[in-house]
């Protein structure tokens, strides 16, 4: 059975889908076999930021409504043979989703797939929970500002309570995103740091993303930054994804101040 991973957070525009396109890239790159699903029903970005926007012709919704057959809808990545992306329904709302469906559509894709990403839209709605409901992992997105990192704390509480490992008893596994990091703006105190971040939301950092304006030119070519060996979000995506597999992984270069694993040694010293 596959794992699935839902990323999420609280508040809108941290990087989810930016997020989430990367790291399933990278794992699949890695020869895993990965599906990315976009949950955001309504408002499609995955498609965009993986460059298939135009190779949609089934969704989620038609797949989970019995209109077309799972593996007619899904829809492989260009250049990665073992990625595969479900795109999200452009023309129905959240309120279309029921608890059943969804389960019934992650438990196949749990059996094809070895990785399940969930890009959550984000809030705390009905398409919030649907996403989350089934995560064995999730990945909290935030940026280190205060109105993101309350909303985050917020979500933590309902994945804690509403999620369908804890109806059962059992917990999803949290781990940490801290997205848009300028390392000049902490150490002038204009920025929160990752520890501050780390203190309110009391859950395991897997990765710091620098503020990068490759991300922008990557998203509006259909590129992932992920695939551009110079961009410094992309290497942290890099990094993310090992250690989502299971490596040890270091937190980027601790000798150079300038870099994001100059900020990494300000927090664990």
């Amino acid at each position: 059975m596959g794992l699935v991973l839902t990323i999420t957070s609280g508040k809108g525009g941290v990087g989810k889908s930016t997020a989430t396109a990367n790291i399933a890239t990278a794992i699949a790159e890695a020869g895993k076999k990965v599906v990315a699903v976009d949950f955001d029903i309504g408002l499609r970005n995955l498609d965009m930021i993986l460059g298939l926007e135009n190779r949609i012709v089934y969704d989620s919704i038609d797949a989970m409504e019995g209109r077309c057959k799972l593996h007619q809808a899904l829809i492989n990545d260009k250049r990665v043979k073992t990625l595969f992306f479900l795109p999200a329904s452009q023309t129905r709302d959240k309120s279309v989703l029921e608890t059943k469906k969804v389960e019934a559509l992650i438990a196949e894709l749990k059996n094809e797939f070895e990785y399940v990403f969930i890009d959550s839209p984000a809030g705390i709605e009905s398409g919030f929970e649907h996403a989350i409901y089934l995560a064995d992992v999730a990945l909290i997105v935030t940026t280190p500002e205060v109105s993101a990192v309350r909303d985050a704390d917020r979500v933590i509480g309902i994945i804690d309570a509403k999620s369908k490992k804890a109806k059962e008893g059992d917990e999803v596994v949290k781990k940490l995103i801290v997205n848009r990091v300028r390392p000049d703006m902490v150490k002038k105190g204009q920025m929160l740091s990752a520890e501050d971040v780390l203190q309110i939301l009391a859950i395991d950092l897997i990765g710091l993303v620098p503020d990068d304006e490759m991300v922008v030119v990557a998203t509006n070519t259909g590129e992932v930054v992920v695939r551009n060996q110079k961009s410094e979000s992309g290497n942290a995506y890099r990094r993310i994804s090992r250690r989502i597999l299971g490596e040890e992984v270091a937190f980027a270069s601790l000798e150079d101040p300038k870099s994001i694993g100059g900020f990494i040694k300000g927090l664990f010293k």
